[in-house]
């Protein structure tokens, strides 16, 4: 192994949270390596809000200040390219490229996020990040007191009915399908004003990604501004997975409050193991580097 492929630390994922661990261990004289594919799962997004000093920027915008931030720091180095296999080795860890190539590192910090897994719906790929949500948080005051529609069933669409009603009061719930709602909810949400449509959608009108109308299979049709839903995710990488990390029953990597997974010298930060905002991204990729650079300190000392 060449001496210019061994590193001390190596960041798989260079969006918001790899960028901030990158930063901490870069003004912590660490040599790192962050490997990034550039498929952030937010990039049709056109605004981030909710994240201090960033409010209204376009992701990009802040993922591309922060990158030029972290490249000041020369013991920090970028690899354009797809992580694909990891393996424990006697001196750390080692990570395979689709390219071919190899680095070792004796730290590993996953910033790898979730793939969303967009439902079947003519429609609604494109609208995306743009007028369908998955947070008020990040983007319900720009679309407050509209028509909103909440796109899920269950238990979920119960917990979207209570959470966005604060945000509007003009609000339906979409089922897709038939109504998985105990009738205690369906009495409670219809309670509230808001209606639900059992109807299966056919597809959804937009301009732009700008949802416009709710086409139902039986022809009828409903204007709508914005859709609130979470679709299916898996994780991004599914390396921490050969590593034999933990992960929650939702799918996330489990880590502790430093960002640790079950795997010693192996961390986790981001999407892929907490809340999905680009603040909290930002904050536990902090974390993860500063806690791995106090651990190779403890290490060596």
């Amino acid at each position: 192994m060449e001496e210019t492929n061994k590193f001390e630390i190596i960041i798989v994922g260079g969006s918001y949270a790899g960028l901030s661990a990158a930063m901490a261990l870069g003004r912590s004289l660490r040599k790192v390596l962050v490997i990034d594919s550039g498929k952030p799962c937010n990039a049709q997004t056109p605004h981030s809000h909710n994240f201090l000093t960033q409010d209204g920027q376009a992701p990009g915008e802040i993922a591309a200040i922060a990158k030029g931030q972290v490249e000041k720091y020369d013991s920090v180095q970028f690899y354009d390219g797809l992580a694909v296999q990891g393996k424990k080795i006697d001196e750390g860890f080692e990570i395979f490229t689709q390219r071919g190539d190899t680095f070792t590192a004796k730290r590993i910090i996953f910033a790898t996020g979730l793939k969303d897994i967009m439902p079947d719906i003519p429609g609604y790929s494109d609208c995306w990040g743009i007028s369908i949500l998955h947070c008020p948080y990040c983007h319900g005051y720009e679309v407050r007191h509209q028509k909103t529609a909440i796109l899920a069933n269950g238990e979920h669409a119960n917990h979207y009915a209570e959470l966005i009603s604060h945000w509007t009061n003009d609000l339906v719930i979409l089922t897709n399908g038939k109504s998985t709602l105990t009738s205690e909810q369906t009495q409670k949400i219809r309670s509230h004003g808001i209606d639900i449509i059992e109807t299966e959608i056919q597809s959804l009108e937009h301009k732009k990604g700008k949802i416009q109308n709710v086409i139902f299979k039986d022809g009828s049709r409903v204007d709508i501004t914005a859709i609130y839903s979470s679709p299916e995710n898996v994780q991004h990488c599914n390396i921490p997975e050969q590593l034999g990390c933990e992960f929650a029953e939702e799918g996330l990597i489990s880590v502790d409050m430093f960002q640790k997974t079950s795997v010693e010298g192996v961390y986790a930060c981001g999407d892929n193991s907490g809340l999905r905002a680009v603040s909290i991204a930002v904050s536990s990729g902090s974390v993860a580097g500063i806690v791995a650079n106090k651990d190779l300190i403890s290490e060596g000392f």
